[in-house]
């Protein structure tokens, strides 16, 4: 497993800010956050460490990015853009959809050849309703991304935290039921995982089982912690909003056994990348602590991969 972090943490930072930073820290690659250039319409969301849209069109900037890279021995693992592509505004929908297929092609001329995701989810439609539009949208930018030589490796985060994503959440590939049903309905060998164990623990799911079944399918994968506050799930129940009972944390100070979770990971012969992702809020009072985050998660996870 090649060791990274996704950059959006570093929002205030530049690209090569974030590079020197990677490469002082001895990791091996980062996931790179390309959000349109602007203010992001959620947290985590909006920071651009590379400008797709310039590197379709500018050979000199997609030099500058990839000869950065190689100059600091750091990979870029995928290029990171997680956008609903089936939100029920139209307008809303067309425009990630437009961006989405620039990062798609912008990963395949910097060489990367993979991009992570969400599949996206209208969140006042049911599950049927939403595979059809999955269906109906998807197997034209998976076709897109396959002619390019890129992979999508969708996260399996359900994005439902809050009264904003509330009923259903904004990504429907958030479990293995509904994996089956996506890889059946979109048979395509470039469609597959960004494996987060976080989010099946407030799901009360198993995080280890479905690795063994969806091997072949996992691209890429997240470390990131959950905790889940018991005593307020007694309390709240699970109808409630999830971050009433749950809290993302740094790996090793949740509820995640990174044991189990990395031994499962070496069991299938992952040998790909494998990014820390911070959300911790505990760790984002000043920009040092927030580096002292990504710091003490490599610390961590460095006694199981080395």
């Amino acid at each position: 497993m090649k060791i990274g972090f996704i950059t959006s943490i570093l929002e205030k930072d530049s690209y090569e800010q974030m590079m020197d930073f990677a490469q002082a820290e001895g990791f091996q690659c980062v996931e790179v956050a390309c959000w349109p250039i602007g203010k992001g319409e959620r947290r985590y969301a909006g920071t651009c460490h590379i400008d797709a849209a310039r590197a379709v069109q500018d050979e000199e900037y997609r030099k500058h990015v990839t000869g950065y890279a190689e100059k600091k021995k750091i990979e870029i693992s995928a290029l990171a853009y997680y956008a609903n592509v089936l939100d029920r505004d139209p307008e809303k929908r067309e425009r990630n959809k437009k961006h989405l297929k620039m990062v798609i092609k912008a990963s395949s001329l910097l060489k990367v050849n993979m991009v992570t995701t969400f599949i996206g989810r209208d969140q006042f439609k049911n599950r049927e309703e939403n595979l059809k539009l999955v269906k109906q949208i998807w197997p034209d930018l998976l076709k897109y991304a396959s002619e390019l030589g890129v992979k999508i490796a969708i996260e399996n985060c359900p994005m439902l935290f809050g009264p904003d994503e509330w009923p259903g959440g904004q990504n429907l590939m958030s479990n293995p039921f509904n994996w089956r049903k996506i890889f059946e309905i979109l048979p395509f060998d470039n469609l597959g995982l960004n494996y987060d164990p976080s989010h099946f623990v407030w799901q009360m799911m198993d995080y280890i089982q479905p690795l063994y079944e969806f091997k072949e399918k996992i691209f890429h994968v997240h470390f990131k912690d959950i905790k889940l506050f018991r005593e307020k799930l007694k309390d709240c129940g699970t109808m409630a909003c999830p971050l009433e009972y749950m809290s993302p944390k740094l790996p090793g100070l949740g509820d995640v056994d990174w044991g189990k979770y990395i031994s499962a990971l070496t069991d299938i012969g992952f040998k790909g990348y494998a990014c820390i992702e911070v959300e911790d809020r505990a760790f984002e009072d000043t920009e040092e602590r927030i580096r002292d985050s990504i710091r003490l998660s490599k610390k961590y996870l460095g006694q199981f991969v080395p």
